[in-house]
């Protein structure tokens, strides 16, 4: 006795009506295919960070969610006063906009993790302001001072040939010193629910080996596709080899244009995007770019229409 499709359905009860839905790649049904959760922004590109008045500047370029800035300095950690969070979290409830994450950035990019003990401090800040402000994930950068990559003697990162794509020498000593602090404060990511996420200029590959060495699923990456084309990385290869569950959230930029999408970008959002599909990547994307000079409301509209449209958000 042959049993098809339409068969099971009316034997599990299921019904006619989701028969008519056809069964499309890896999924069963096209309701169960995952879309990222949002469009957010950077707050350095909506303006001044850590500043909770850009929420309604947030809501006029049509932005769902900000990215919070823990503070700019030692003297300046605007997310450690509670009365600052609270009004965050009025103004965004009042305009609908969610701080889907917390970025130790430019601190830690003077301050290096891998150096400076005290900079240890901002990342615990970071974890506590995510938690305050209901984000899922804080955003660790390896920047400038805070590079991970080694330099060589006239002080240039040693670069090595992978076929079409590049890979970097790593700092051991700099990669261990953070391996060391970031296992000292993972618990308390883990006992907050908010992830590590590490934004650098390594491949994907050398981050999963520095998140193994941590030793928690708490420890993930923070991805940036500007970032990665521009540093020769295989980002395809890349998301496919991280994976949803390895990527706290993704920033969107083009560094050879302030217009997503644009002829003259370098970026394939389109193939990028098919492959984040792919992974079921159902976290927030993230404007890292302010538009064109004195054109930030127009381009930012477009940029996220543009993430919408891509993503069929």
């Amino acid at each position: 006795m042959s049993f098809n499709r339409r068969d099971f359905l009316k034997a599990t009860g299921l019904g006619l009506s989701l028969a008519s839905i056809p069964v499309t790649g890896r999924y069963l049904f096209a309701e169960s295919q995952k879309k990222p959760a949002g469009i957010g922004m950077c707050d350095w590109n909506l303006g001044k960070a850590a500043d909770p008045e850009l929420i309604p500047k947030a809501k006029e370029a049509h932005l769902e969610g900000i990215q919070v800035s823990v503070g700019t300095d030692p003297n300046n950690i605007p997310l450690r006063n509670p009365a600052i969070r609270k009004k965050y979290i009025e103004l965004g409830k009042q305009y609908g906009i969610v701080f889907h994450s917390v970025a130790a950035g430019g601190i830690l990019n003077s301050i290096p993790l891998a150096t400076e003990p005290q900079s240890a401090v901002y990342v615990i800040d970071a974890i506590e302001a995510a938690k305050a402000l209901g984000a899922k994930n804080i955003l660790i950068a390896f920047f400038g001072n805070g590079d991970l990559r080694l330099k060589d003697s006239q002080g240039k990162f040693i670069k090595h040939a992978d076929g079409k794509f590049v890979t970097y020498e790593l700092d051991t000593k700099a990669v261990k010193r953070v391996v060391e602090a970031l296992r000292q404060i993972v618990p308390r990511a883990e006992d907050a629910g908010v992830a590590l996420g590490l934004e650098n200029t390594l491949s994907a590959k050398q981050n999963l080996e520095i998140i193994d060495q941590i030793g928690s699923k708490m420890a993930q990456v923070y991805y940036d596709l500007g970032n990665s084309t521009g540093n020769g990385y295989d980002v395809f290869n890349e998301l496919r080899l991280l994976g949803n569950d390895r990527i706290c959230e993704v920033h969107l930029k083009d560094w050879k244009t302030k217009l997503l999408g644009s002829e003259e970008g370098e970026v394939e959002f389109q193939k990028h995007a098919q492959v984040l599909t792919e992974i079921g990547y159902d976290k927030w994307l993230v404007l890292e770019t302010s538009g064109r000079e004195n054109k930030f409301m127009e381009d930012t509209r477009a940029n996220v229409a543009f993430a919408k449209r891509l993503f069929k958000m």
